[in-house]
C-alpha cells in the first residue's frame, strides 16, 4: 500500500506535495554546463519515497504518451537507456528533465542535453535542468512536463504547487490543449528559416551570436566587430536602396534607364485608369500592388476587362499608398536569383501552388492534404507554406471552370495561382547550374543599380539557360530582405548554403568578429583588478568597456550606475559599438543567476576564494563557491590564458579545469616561491611573482625561461608604498592579465605608477581622506577576508593615530557565524566600533545584524562601553565622524560607496560649523 511506505530513520511518510522552489534560466556557461539550460528547483515531498517502479501503472502509461522519451539514452548512453531507468526506478525530477525534452523536440525545438541532481542538505529537493533553444518555449516544456508527471500519479499521491513560478497557464491540464499551446509559443518564438539558416552559418565561423529582440533582429561579433540582420537584411543594407526597391514603379525606371530589359507599364490609381492603361498596354497583363511583397495581391495573366477590375481591387488592398501597377505580362517560368555582394549565389525556379487530383477529392481537399506535409507550416515558420484557398485561387480557377470544391480527375494537375510565391504556397527548384550567363548578369547588375547588398531579383523567362536577349523576358522586381528557404531546401534540385556568402560579406575570413574579453572573478579585489586593466589598456590606446560594482564605464564615462557585475552589464559593454575590449567584472549572483553572457573570454583570472555568501542559492561550502567561479576561468579560449593565484589552495585546484595557458601570481617569491610555480616556471610556464624587496618587494615577470623586471611594488601608489598587500595582489593579477593581452612592460609600469586608491579612480578601495584634521578611509569591506586585509593596513598604521574608529556592518542573507565573526575581527581592529544594518535586512528581524556583530565583538573582549549601535549608513557614518577628534583613523565599510563618499566630502567639524554660523541679530 503507498502510504505504508516509510523513510530510512523510519517515521511516517511526510504528506506535503510536490512544490516548485526556484527558477533560473541560464544563458551562458554556469554552474551545471556551458549549454544554455532551465533550471527547476523541485522538492518532490512525499514522492521522494516512490521512485517510479513503486508508482503502479506511471511508467506504462508515460510511454504510451511519449513512445519517443524511452528512446533516450540517458546515463546509461544506450538508446533506450531512459526506459530501463523508468523501469528500474528512479526519481520524479529525473523524469520531468526528460519530459520537458522530449517536449520541446515534439513542438518542433529539438533539445537533448539535461541532468538531474539532489540539492545539499535538502533531502528529496532536486535541481531539474534541461536545455533550451527558446527560453519561452523551455519554461513552458518546463512546466508542462511537471503537469504531465503529476497527472499519472494515483490520485492519493498527485499533486504539485508553484507551478506559475515557472509559467503561467491557465485552466485545468489537458495534454493535447497543452502541447497546441506549445507549438504556438515554437512558431512564435523561433527564428525562421533564413534568420536560423544565417545564424547557424555565425556560429560554424565562432561568431558571437546575440539575439536583440523576440523576432529576428540579430546582432554578430561583439563591440566595434558588430554586425547586424534581421533576416536578410542587413545593417550594410543602404535605406535608401530598400525604399527603392519596395517602389516598384521607381525599381522599374531605374532599371530601365541603365538598359535592363523590364516590363513595360504604369501606375493607376481608379478601377477606370487601370482599364485604360489595360487597353493601351494590351492583354495578357499583370496587376500588382505599386508597394507590396511576398506577392500578396499580385493577378497575373489578366486577359479581360472584368479580370482587371478584380486584380485592381485586390492590389489596391494590399497598398499602402492605395497606389496601383499594371504592366505588361512577361510569359514563361518565375525565378528567383540571389544577389550578394555583386555577385549571383544561387537560382530557384518558383512553381504556383497546386494540387494533384484523385479522381475522388476536391480541390479544397487535396489542398488540405498537401497541406499535411510537416516542410510547410504558416508564413515563414518553416520551408514551405500551407496553401490557402482565397479570393485569389477562386478567381484563378475560374477562369478554367473550377471552384475549390470541383473534384479535378486523376492525375489532373490544378495549379491554383499565378504567382509562384513561396509566401502563398508555391515550392521551388534549384536552377543555379542552368543559368545563363547573359541572365546571370543582368539579374547582377539589377542589384547593384538599386544599391542592395543582399537582394533577391524576380525574373521571367521561357529558359533561363538561354539569354533573354534571344527569347525575351527579363526583370520583374527587385526584393530587399530575400528568403533564403528556396535556396537552402528546394523542392527540387540541390541545396544552396547560400548563408555562407551573406555571413562572409559581413565578416571577410581573417577579419575579426569579436572584442578580447578579460573576465575577473574572486571572493575580494575584483574591482580593484578589472579597474587597474581597464587603466592599463587605456594606456595602449583602446577604448575600454568596464564592468564593476559601481557600475558599466565605456573609458572613463559611467554609462549605467550601480552593481553592474552580473551578465546583463556585460552584454551592455558586448552590444557597445565603440568597444575594442571588454574587461568583465564577474560576481558569484550573476554566475548562479544567469551563467556568462559570453560563450568564452580570451583572458580570465580567479584571484581567491574565501567564505562569503555560503548558504545562499545552493552554495553551502567554500568549496562550492570555488565551483561556481571556476566556471569563469573554464570558460577561456583554447589560445587564450588562465590567470590564477598559486597563494590559494582552491585556485590552485581550478588549474585542471581552466581552459587555455595558466598563468601563476603570487606574493611568495624567492625562497618562499611555491613549488608549483617553481616547477611551472622551470618547464617555461609564464608566472608573476612579488619577490623580496624594500617597500614590498619586486614585481617580476617570469616567462619562456626568462626574468623581467617589471617594477617596485612600492611605485603603485594603491599599494600605500607596498603596505597594502592585498593590492600589490591585485596588481599581479592586473599585470598578468595585461602581459597576456601583449601591454609591453613599460606601457604596464607608466600605468600602475598613476594607478591611485582615490575615490574617482577606485571608488571604495582604501580610498582616503584627509580634510576634516582627521583621517577617513572608506572601503567596501564587506566579508571576513576583505576585513582581515584591510586590518592589515590598519595596524600598519595605527601607530600614528590616536584612536581607531570602525563603522562595520554584513548582509543580512549571510549566515550567523559569519556575521559573528566579522564583528570578532573588528573588535581587533578598532577601539570604537559602530555596527549598522542596512534598511533592507534581507528577511532578517530588524536589529538582529547588529546584534550578532556585537556578539563577535563581545566574544573577543570588547566591552559594551566601546560597541555602539546605530540603524541605517548615513546615520552610522555622520555618528563616526562626530566622534572623530584630530589625530583619529575613521574607517567606513559602506554599501553605498557614492553616497558614504559624499557624505565624508561634505562632513563640517565642530569647530567649522560653529565659525560659520551665521552670528545671532537681537531683535529690536
Amino acid at each position: 500500500m503507498l502510504f505504508g511506505a516509510k523513510t530510512d530513520s523510519g517515521t511516517a511518510l511526510l504528506t506535503a506535495e510536490m512544490a516548485v522552489r526556484e527558477v533560473g534560466v541560464y544563458r551562458g556557461p554556469h554552474y551545471y554546463s556551458h549549454t544554455p539550460m532551465i533550471r527547476i528547483q523541485l522538492d518532490l515531498g512525499r514522492m521522494e519515497q516512490f521512485p517510479t517502479n513503486l508508482i503502479p501503472g506511471f511508467s506504462e502509461a508515460l510511454l504510451a504518451m511519449l513512445p519517443g522519451v524511452g528512446r533516450h539514452k540517458c546515463s546509461l548512453k544506450v538508446r533506450g537507456g531512459f526506459e530501463t531507468r523508468l523501469r528500474e526506478g528512479t526519481w520524479l525530477g529525473h523524469v520531468a528533465e526528460h519530459v520537458a525534452l522530449e517536449l520541446q523536440t515534439l513542438a518542433g525545438s529539438r533539445a537533448v542535453r539535461g541532468k538531474t541532481r539532489s540539492v545539499k542538505g535538502k533531502p528529496g529537493v532536486y535541481n531539474v535542468v534541461f536545455a533550451y533553444n527558446e527560453e519561452k518555449v523551455g519554461l513552458m516544456a518546463g512546466r508542462i512536463a511537471l503537469e504531465l508527471v503529476n497527472s499519472l500519479l494515483p490520485a492519493e499521491l498527485a499533486g504539485i504547487s508553484g507551478l506559475d513560478r515557472i509559467h503561467p497557464l491557465k485552466g485545468e491540464f489537458d495534454f493535447d490543449a497543452s502541447m497546441a499551446a506549445l507549438k504556438r509559443m515554437v512558431r512564435r518564438t523561433a527564428l525562421g528559416p533564413t534568420t536560423r539558416a544565417l545564424v547557424d552559418e555565425a556560429n560554424r565561423r565562432g561568431i558571437p551570436v546575440m539575439r536583440l529582440d523576440e523576432k529576428s533582429l540579430i546582432q554578430l561579433g561583439h563591440g566595434k566587430y558588430q554586425q547586424r540582420i534581421r533576416a536578410s537584411i542587413t545593417g550594410r543594407t543602404p535605406l535608401v536602396a530598400a525604399d527603392t526597391a519596395s517602389d516598384k514603379n521607381l525599381t522599374k525606371k531605374l532599371l530601365d534607364e541603365a538598359g535592363v530589359p523590364v516590363p513595360r507599364g504604369a501606375v493607376v490609381r481608379s478601377e477606370d485608369e487601370a482599364v485604360r492603361e489595360g487597353k493601351r498596354l494590351r492583354y495578357p497583363l499583370v496587376v500588382k500592388p505599386l508597394d507590396g511583397n511576398h506577392g500578396r495581391g499580385v493577378t497575373i495573366g489578366v486577359t479581360g476587362e472584368e479580370q482587371l477590375r478584380f486584380g485592381f481591387r485586390e492590389a489596391q488592398a494590399q497598398s499602402k499608398g492605395g497606389g496601383v501597377i499594371v504592366e505588361q505580362f512577361y510569359p514563361g517560368n518565375d525565378h528567383r536569383i540571389l544577389v550578394v555582394g555583386g555577385k549571383m549565389i544561387a537560382v530557384a525556379e518558383r512553381i504556383p501552388a497546386q494540387v494533384v487530383g484523385d479522381g475522388v477529392s476536391t480541390i479544397r481537399q487535396l489542398a488540405e492534404e498537401v497541406n499535411r506535409d510537416p516542410r510547410r507550416g504558416d508564413g515563414h515558420e518553416n520551408v514551405m507554406t500551407r496553401i490557402k484557398i482565397d479570393a485569389l485561387v477562386e478567381e484563378y480557377i475560374a477562369r478554367v471552370g473550377l471552384t475549390p470544391d470541383s473534384i479535378p480527375e486523376a492525375e489532373q494537375i490544378v495549379q491554383l495561382r499565378a504567382t509562384a510565391n513561396l509566401s502563398t504556397g508555391g515550392t521551388g527548384v534549384d536552377r543555379t547550374n542552368e543559368i545563363h550567363p547573359d541572365n546571370a548578369e543582368i539579374a547582377r547588375r539589377a542589384a547593384l543599380i538599386v544599391g542592395l547588398d543582399v537582394a533577391g531579383v524576380d525574373f521571367v523567362c521561357p529558359d533561363i539557360g538561354r539569354s533573354v536577349r534571344e527569347t525575351g523576358g527579363g526583370v520583374i522586381e527587385v526584393n530587399a530582405a530575400p528568403g533564403l528557404r528556396m535556396h537552402i531546401e528546394p523542392s527540387a534540385g540541390a541545396p544552396r548554403d547560400v548563408a555562407r556568402p551573406i555571413i562572409e560579406m559581413l565578416f571577410p575570413r581573417g577579419s575579426r568578429t569579436r572584442v578580447p574579453i578579460l573576465a575577473i572573478t574572486g571572493t575580494n579585489g575584483k574591482s580593484t583588478v578589472g579597474r587597474m586593466v581597464k587603466h592599463i589598456l587605456r594606456y595602449t590606446g583602446c577604448t575600454v568597456g568596464l564592468t564593476s560594482t559601481t557600475g558599466v564605464y565605456i573609458n572613463d564615462i559611467l554609462t549605467h550606475e550601480g552593481d553592474a557585475t552580473g551578465p546583463r552589464s556585460a552584454r551592455m559593454v558586448l552590444r557597445d559599438p565603440t568597444v575594442e575590449v571588454a574587461v568583465l567584472e564577474t560576481a558569484r549572483g550573476g554566475l548562479l543567476r544567469e551563467g556568462l553572457a559570453y560563450r568564452e573570454a580570451d583572458i580570465a583570472a580567479c584571484l581567491n576564494v574565501t567564505a562569503d555568501h555560503l548558504g545562499l542559492k545552493g552554495i553551502e561550502t567554500v568549496e562550492d563557491l570555488a565551483d561556481v567561479k571556476s566556471v569563469v576561468v573554464e570558460a577561456v579560449r583554447r589560445d587564450g590564458y588562465a590567470v590564477l593565484n598559486a597563494d590559494d589552495p582552491l585556485c590552485v585546484k581550478m588549474a585542471r579545469r581552466a581552459g587555455g595557458r595558466i598563468i601563476w601570481f603570487t606574493l611568495k617569491g624567492g625562497a618562499e616561491i611555491p613549488p608549483l610555480v617553481r616547477e611551472h616556471i622551470d618547464r617555461g610556464g609564464m608566472a608573476v611573482v612579488r619577490e623580496p624587496g624594500d617597500e614590498g618587494g619586486i614585481v617580476a615577470l617570469y616567462d619562456d625561461g626568462r626574468r623581467d623586471l617589471i617594477m617596485k611594488s612600492g611605485d603603485i601608489p594603491a599599494t600605500l608604498h607596498g603596505m597594502a598587500e592585498f593590492n600589490v595582489a591585485n596588481a599581479l593579477a592586473a599585470t598578468a592579465m595585461a602581459l597576456a593581452y601583449g601591454v609591453p612592460i613599460l606601457t604596464i609600469r607608466s600605468a600602475l605608477t598613476q594607478f591611485r586608491s582615490s575615490f574617482d579612480q577606485n571608488p571604495g578601495r582604501l580610498n582616503v581622506h584627509d580634510a576634516h584634521g582627521f583621517r577617513v578611509i572608506v572601503d567596501y569591506a564587506h566579508n571576513a577576508a576583505g576585513l582581515e586585509a584591510l586590518g592589515k593596513v590598519i595596524r600598519g598604521l595605527s601607530h600614528r593615530y590616536k584612536r581607531t574608529i570602525g563603522v562595520v556592518s554584513m548582509a543580512g542573507d549571510r549566515r550567523d557565524e559569519d556575521i559573528r565573526e566579522l564583528g570578532c575581527i573588528a573588535a581587533g581592529l578598532f577601539d570604537e566600533l559602530i555596527f549598522r544594518e542596512d534598511p533592507s535586512t534581507r528577511g532578517r528581524p530588524r536589529g538582529e545584524v547588529m546584534r550578532l556583530l556585537k556578539d563577535g565583538a563581545v566574544e573577543a573582549g570588547r566591552l559594551d562601553e566601546h560597541i555602539h549601535l546605530i540603524a541605517g549608513e548615513a546615520a552610522s557614518l555622520a555618528a563616526a565622524l562626530a566622534m572623530g577628534r584630530p589625530g583619529d583613523l575613521i574607517v567606513a565599510t559602506p554599501t553605498d560607496v557614492r553616497a558614504a563618499w559624499a557624505q565624508v566630502n561634505e562632513f563640517k567639524p565642530a569647530n567649522v560649523r560653529a565659525a560659520t554660523r551665521a552670528p545671532l541679530v537681537p531683535a529690536e
